[in-house]
């Protein structure tokens, strides 16, 4: 499984913020995130527009940190936030997805992100005991293991319900009609068991008596004696013993 690349995005607001976002960056590397940070890349002389475009274009998310200074700057387009706001928006990366940019709200007044990114869901930061909490979140949507998974569909509970009945039906029709060839087998000396005698036990339709007959012969439970007597099979003496037919 390939390491997710994150661009962490922000603004120098103070030295207290920059080790906030140091130590960020330094979680979501130990957590098996490959966090791309200026304060880690960048030396005297090296050429930021090229960073920026390079890390942003290449990066599986970026993350932004969203601070009062951060948004003001994204709104007026000033600075390197301003810059990377341009190169996000522009039509220039369009390697950029919808969902590649997770804005991170690091505020104490308020909860707004950059006008652009108004649509976004975002996680909230700014208080440090929710901290692991939003974390938690962050790599694992970064991770794509989300902590609810959806449910698969399951099926339809009224599909098939009337086939299923049918079916149901059927099987208990002929466990009662092979109750009764075996009652009768096991009452008489004869091996063969007369056809109208069983329909009159069972009292139903010629018809359905039939089928029932036909169902039980094409699952070689019961052979065909003569047009008026049907004789148990093997196959019939195990279903008797494996149903309960018999004492």
């Amino acid at each position: 499984m390939s390491i997710p690349k994150v661009f962490i995005s922000y603004s120098h607001d103070s030295l207290e913020h920059k080790k906030w976002v140091n130590e960020l960056g330094t979680r979501l590397r130990n957590n098996g995130i490959d966090a791309i940070l200026d304060q880690w890349e960048l030396l005297p002389g090296d050429d930021l527009p090229y960073f920026m475009e390079t890390h942003l274009a290449n990066a599986d998310k970026i993350l932004m940190v969203c601070t009062e200074n951060y948004v003001s700057k994204a709104n007026e387009g000033k600075g390197g936030v301003g810059y990377e706001k341009m190169v996000i928006t522009s039509n220039l990366l369009k390697s950029i997805d919808e969902n590649k940019v997770i804005p991170i709200v690091r505020q104490t007044a308020s909860s707004i992100i950059p006008t652009f990114l108004k649509s976004k869901y975002y996680l909230n930061f700014s208080n440090n005991k929710d901290f692991e909490f939003g974390f938690d979140e962050l790599i694992r949507t970064i991770h794509q293991s989300p902590l609810l998974k959806k449910p698969e569909i399951g099926n339809n509970p009224f599909s098939g319900n009337a086939e299923n009945y049918s079916t149901q039906k059927h099987n208990d029709s002929l466990l009662e009609l092979m109750t009764a060839i075996v009652e009768k087998y096991e009452n008489q000396k004869d091996d063969l068991v007369n056809m109208n005698s069983l329909r009159a036990k069972l009292d139903i339709s010629r018809i359905y008596f039939d089928l029932l007959i036909d169902s039980a012969v094409s699952q070689g439970l019961i052979r065909l004696a003569s047009s008026n007597y049907i004789a148990l099979d093997k196959s019939g003496k195990i279903y008797a013993v494996e149903n309960g037919l018999i004492s």
